[in-house]
């Protein structure tokens, strides 16, 4: 399991001298994999721990608090995705005023070398810090030769079928329904994990009960039908087929998650439960009759097992 440290400032000395990989790494995709990689080589090579230096709120989310959701992953589902990787610690650093305000001099001084003294740190080529950008992965390189820790600078990662290994490109895979790009960039599906909310309970009259899940500051997907496999919270995994969107029939205020989970008969209000979009089936639709939207309904089903299976 990996350990969640939520600050810099006055750590005990188990929680620093690690070899670190510095970024937003929303996704975790291959190409953040490839800049944890080399800080792995470099904690293995200094014999330190394996750390990733993260920020909490997304950078973005400080200078821009009116931009449309735009996260791929939340802060649980991160730690989890960084274990298989060596990952021993996250640092999810407070992006806060005096953060935003830091020189990047003062950055690699008071947070890398004197908070978290960091034994190396590795950085994507087009990795940017401090006040007004100013600060770059060449400019960390000299930093860390004046205050005594090693910096690899990673080159793109270009992949083989011509996918573009970042986050915006995993957004631009999932607006346009392509999960299978999605996921080949993740190197896993696009999963959205939430707690199950009470919905209107109409699905249940219909006999299709959903677990329902408030899409928070996830990046809106393409709304539609999708085949799915939600995870529980003791690890099962659960075939199904979901609605993510404003359902046009009956209107929602904001996008939600509804997951018909098939044979499938417990109750999960307030647990948290996380769902892989594993296949795009069709856009939403707009239906005359509750009758006409089950027979979809029993379709859409159909065509999700199929995608599953």
């Amino acid at each position: 399991m990996v350990e969640i440290v939520s600050d810099w400032r006055d750590l005990p000395e188990r929680q620093r001298g690690a070899a670190v990989a510095i970024g937003a790494f929303d996704g975790v995709h291959r190409g953040h994999q490839a800049v944890i990689a080399q800080a792995r080589a470099a904690a293995d090579r200094l014999g330190a721990p394996l750390a990733v230096v993260s920020f909490d709120p997304h950078p973005r989310r400080w200078f821009q608090p009116d931009a449309a959701p735009f996260r791929l992953m939340t802060r649980a589902q991160m730690a989890r995705a960084l274990a298989p990787l060596g990952v021993d610690r996250l640092y999810l650093l407070p992006f806060d005023a005096g953060m935003a305000a830091m020189t990047d001099e003062t950055f690699a001084r008071e947070v890398l070398r004197d908070g978290l003294g960091i034994a190396h740190a590795a950085v994507g080529f087009d990795f940017t810090y401090g006040k007004g950008r100013t600060g770059s992965a060449e400019g960390l390189r000299r930093e860390g030769e004046t205050l005594g820790f090693g910096v690899t600078v990673v080159d793109r990662v270009d992949d083989p079928d011509g996918l573009k290994l970042s986050s915006s490109g995993v957004r631009e895979a999932l607006k346009a329904g392509d999960m299978p790009r999605a996921a080949a960039i993740l190197g896993r599906p696009f999963a959205i994990e939430g707690e199950v909310i009470h919905g209107d309970k109409r699905g249940r009259t219909i006999g299709v009960p959903t677990a329902n899940v408030r899409m928070g500051d996830y990046m809106r997907p393409a709304f539609g039908i999708y085949a799915t496999r939600t995870r529980l919270p003791d690890g099962r995994l659960v075939d199904g087929v979901a609605s993510l969107g404003v359902r046009p029939m009956y209107a929602l205020d904001e996008p939600l998650l509804e997951v018909w989970l098939f044979d499938f008969d417990e109750d999960l209000y307030g647990r948290t439960v996380e769902t892989d979009l594993v296949a795009f089936l069709r856009g939403e639709m707009n239906f005359e009759s509750l009758v006409a939207l089950k027979v979809q309904i029993d379709a859409d089903a159909a065509a999700a097992r199929a995608a599953l299976s």
